[in-house]
């Protein structure tokens, strides 16, 4: 019922619309999965930072309402492409990155009214986790990925979060990652994080 809300708003929404070719929604074995994308011309963050563009910020306003109306936790990951993160220190790194444009998503998403324990985890992947596996440096691989999570996922990242000390994280089963397909990839992928 949710993603066809969300598909709903996007459509109603001019504001929405625009974005509509970077708003991906897939049901996956963990929950409804909401991914924002990067396109060539039109990124969420500037290179190299995590401090969010104002059209990501209000994409985020609008979906916020939306996910405060279910009681489901929700997890939240950062990704980058696979271009080494090049400015500053070099103990930062895309990683870093990931993380901080993660939590600067979750921030946002706070500031407009979603609950601190509604966000269950929060995470910066990198590269690791591809949605071109044959381009790793193109843009639509540079995302922030918001799933709103069923029962089971919920569960079993409580659980992850609670083991005991010398307790086997082996017998605590997390849904796997899903591969994504038939994704509307750029020509030309080599732009920067």
């Amino acid at each position: 019922e949710l993603k066809g809300e969300i598909e709903g708003l996007i459509d109603a929404s001019d504001l929405m619309k625009q974005f509509k070719n970077q708003i991906m929604l897939d049901i996956t074995p963990e929950g409804l999965r909401i991914q924002i994308v990067d396109e060539r011309n039109r990124p969420m963050f500037d290179s190299g930072s995590a401090v969010l563009k104002d059209y990501m910020k209000d994409i985020l306003r609008s979906l916020t309402k939306l996910l405060n109306q279910v009681p489901n936790k929700l997890t939240l990951s950062g990704h980058t492409d696979a271009t080494p993160y090049a400015l500053g220190n070099k103990g930062y790194s895309n990683w870093e990155l990931s993380a901080d444009r993660a939590n600067a998503s979750r921030r946002e998403m706070t500031m407009a009214g979603m609950p601190d324990n509604k966000m269950l985890r929060v995470v910066g992947l990198a590269s690791s986790v591809s949605l071109n596996e044959k381009d790793p440096y193109a843009a639509v691989n540079r995302r922030i990925a918001i799933v709103v999570m069923n029962k089971r996922a919920e569960e079993a990242v409580r659980a992850l979060a609670n083991l005991d000390e010398g307790q086997d994280p082996g017998l605590i089963e997390l849904p796997p990652v899903p591969k994504v397909e038939g994704l509307p990839f750029p020509k030309n992928g080599t732009s920067t994080n």
